[in-house]
């Protein structure tokens, strides 16, 4: 149901030591590329990063990079492969898994008002959703992906079964209804495997603690005040509502010929409270802001967005986010990938950089990070 892969390959591309190169002041813009700047990044680097759009891996990208350190905007590709025109800088895209950042902050928020307890099973809250067969599970467990709850079903594990059930709906309470019947993977707390399902549930536990529905909560408790007025949860609305760039999907053919497939329009409903924002990397850049000023969650629930659990082997997750290191800096990130699409949010705690990306990538669901966003990622954090 969700793909680490990209977050992964980040971390790692990341961890090989690559040297950072000087601070460029120069900013001169190529054909086919916006980009704006005061100070800091290199944006020599990020505008090579972004040259060369469309191709093969990408149609477009939006990039912000900000922070004390200095910003920088740049956009490069096209809006749509028929058209050929200029790629909307501020369109509205499929953020994936971000949007586990919004729900973790809803879920932290419950915590600091005392409506929820993140030490207690979420048995508690949910009665009767898990069977027998699972241990206790507490809330924090389904925050940092150490549950043991298996990934709940889909339409298909390729790209053509989920392709041709696109507008169709599978709702959260069948996919978890899916993971609940395939019993533990591991004992709680003792592994960390990144799944959706984690978020589902949690989405049902912010439903029954406040009686309104996750949309109502999220938008009320987090799109509001952090000014993200451009995002939204589509729920069964399989559309992009506003200006967007089109994603899609490289297929292979019979022959050998490589068919790009629109993939723009898809019901996200089984996504949910795991993945289904539309958003902009304006507002993500503000989610990001207001969340590590404390604007949103308080002191000391927003400390469990900065706590990866401790005795797990290889364990990165936090609440909603994910650690990792490099060129002397911690830095907390979320990845999502949607078909057509491939989203990154990540910052140092300081804000001393922050870093939003949005490339409409041709395998956003592929084993390796995108050489796209690949190259972004490396120049943006030089």
């Amino acid at each position: 149901m969700a793909v680490r892969r990209p977050a992964v390959a980040l971390a790692v591309v990341l961890a090989l030591g690559l040297a950072a190169g000087p601070l460029s002041a120069s900013a001169l813009a190529s054909p086919g590329t916006v980009a704006t700047r005061t100070a800091g990044p290199d944006t020599g680097a990020l505008r090579a990063a972004l040259a060369g759009l469309p191709d093969a891996d990408a149609t477009a990208a939006l990039v912000r990079v900000g922070g004390t350190d200095g910003r920088w905007r740049g956009s490069a590709g096209v809006h749509d492969l028929a058209s050929g025109r200029d790629a909307d800088p501020n369109a509205f895209f499929r953020a994936g898994s971000t949007t586990k950042v919004v729900t973790a902050a809803v879920v932290l928020q419950l915590a600091a008002e005392g409506k929820v307890d993140l030490g207690t099973p979420v048995q508690h809250y949910l009665p009767g959703l898990l069977s027998s067969a699972f241990k206790p599970i507490t809330v924090r467990q389904l925050l940092n992906h150490t549950s043991g709850i298996q990934a709940g079903d889909g339409f298909g594990d390729s790209f053509e079964d989920a392709y041709a059930h696109r507008f169709d709906t599978l709702t959260p309470r069948e996919v978890v209804a899916s993971a609940v019947a395939k019993g533990p993977e591991f004992c709680p707390g003792k592994q960390q495997d990144y799944l959706n399902i984690n978020y589902t549930i949690l989405g049902m536990l912010i439903e029954k603690v406040t009686g309104r529905t996750y949309a109502q909560e999220a938008t009320r408790r987090v799109l509001r005040p952090a000014r993200m007025h451009h995002s939204s949860f589509p729920g069964t609305d399989p559309r992009i509502h506003g200006p967007h760039n089109h994603g899609y999907q490289a297929v292979k053919r019979a022959g050998g010929s490589t068919e790009f497939v629109d993939v723009t329009d898809w019901n996200q409903a089984d996504r949910w409270a795991a993945g289904d924002m539309i958003s902009t990397t304006a507002d993500l850049e503000r989610l990001i802001t207001h969340l590590f000023r404390g604007d949103l969650v308080p002191e000391p629930q927003l400390e469990e967005m900065f706590t990866v659990p401790s005795g797990i082997k290889d364990a990165d997750m936090s609440a909603g986010l994910q650690r990792f290191e490099y060129g002397g800096r911690i830095y907390w990130l979320k990845s999502g990938a949607r078909y057509g699409y491939s989203t990154v949010v990540a910052a140092t705690r300081d804000l001393s950089r922050t870093l939003v990306y949005s490339v409409n990538t041709t395998d956003a669901k592929g084993e390796s990070m995108n050489p796209v966003a690949q190259r972004i990622a490396l120049a943006a954090l030089k």
